[in-house]
């Protein structure tokens, strides 16, 4: 590990970008080719009884733990400067934003992973989407909606530091109110989880008999620990401008993407996010173009760009509040196994069986 992190972290920017690059082609193409889809998993409950592709998210989930932690327990990977782990919990954040981004996915035909998927396919319609998430998760982080947004966190967070806590981790709970030391906290928490959700995926029979369903979840949660080793092992903190170690997330980066495309003679190098996002729309386009399923498409009337477009704000605007979205924070964030990132996952399947009943009533 200390030689690949020495050549990774001698031209860091540069690594990140051509390794998020790599890993986005890979998760665009895995997604395109598996149809790997979080609001589609839901659809397919409450529809058609089908949980196969609920089961394939939170296996996906399972093996970014597991592979994350291995690397993170056995491997000495540093993921202690992550933005999951904070000690700054903001609990109604994660779970209102993972309501609001839930909800709004429905509307805009599925999350921000599956809409830059179809966009890389020819879908103008998922583009615009994509565009709307990044133009409103701008506005929330610093524009016009960032004082309510920083006001409400900083009323409702809870500062963890002064309760004697390292992170905000499930092993780090689990210490503080056990007798735990906080290495064999994190090991249990670790295991328990990841035994847990892979056990609940594994139970179903038709689950496990769909190769497709079952290899897109090992790959989409690889991809996830993949973007956690390359950028911690990159990580150099005494660089000027280091960026803290992060995987898959497709809120934020959608408006770092808009703002690298216009000001990119000031920084010629993407980062992490910003390569891994385009680099998932070039999967797709690559997957598609194999299979030929490359098609133009847009809205199909006003109705129809109002819901999209109703739900990529509020997609932006909750993905935001809750540091993630349903890769962001069910998959990435979750591999660090912060409390915060189980919230939100938890309040993204409620959201969005909300939003489906709501759209139902229409």
């Amino acid at each position: 590990m200390e030689g690949l992190h020495d050549l990774l972290s001698a031209d860091a920017a540069t690594s990140i970008a051509i390794g998020g690059l790599v890993i986005g082609i890979l998760f665009g193409a895995i997604v395109q080719k598996t149809n790997y889809c979080t609001m589609g998993s839901l659809s397919d409950l409450l529809n058609f009884g089908d949980a196969r592709r609920l089961r394939a998210w939170v296996f996906s989930s399972a093996v970014a733990i597991a592979a994350t932690q291995a690397l993170r327990l056995y491997g000495g990977l540093d993921l202690s400067k992550a933005i999951y782990l904070t000690t700054t919990f903001d609990w109604l954040g994660a779970v209102v934003g993972g309501l609001v981004f839930g909800f709004g996915m429905v509307f805009a035909g599925g999350c921000g992973s599956r809409n830059l998927v179809r966009a890389g396919t020819g879908d103008l319609r998922s583009l615009v989407v994509v565009i709307v998430i990044g133009l409103t998760a701008y506005a929330t982080i610093g524009g016009v909606l960032g004082p309510a947004r920083a006001a409400l966190a900083n009323a409702t967070s809870i500062d963890l530091a002064s309760a004697h806590m390292a992170d905000q981790s499930v092993g780090a709970f689990l210490a503080r109110f056990s007798s735990l030391d906080p290495g064999t906290a994190e090991k249990i928490a670790a295991a328990a989880i990841v035994l847990a959700m892979s056990g609940w995926a594994l139970a179903d029979r038709g689950f496990v008999a769909s190769p497709n369903h079952i290899l897109g979840a090992i790959g989409v949660g690889a991809c996830v620990a993949a973007g956690w080793a390359l950028t911690a092992l990159a990580y150099d903190e005494m660089a000027s401008s280091a960026a803290v170690p992060t995987s898959l997330t497709f809120v934020r980066p959608s408006g770092d993407a808009l703002d690298w495309i216009e000001r990119y003679t000031a920084g010629p190098i993407p980062n992490f996010g910003v390569a891994s996002l385009f680099g998932t729309m070039i999967g797709a386009f690559l997957a598609a173009a194999a299979t030929g399923k490359l098609k133009l498409s847009t809205f199909f009337d006003v109705q129809d760009m109002q819901r999209n477009l109703f739900g990529a704000v509020l997609m932006g605007i909750g993905g935001v509040m809750a540091l993630g979205c349903t890769v962001g924070q069910a998959l990435t964030g979750a591999a660090t196994l912060a409390v915060g990132s189980f919230l939100t996952f938890a309040g993204l399947i409620v959201g969005g069986i909300l939003g489906m009943k709501t759209l139902e009533n229409l």
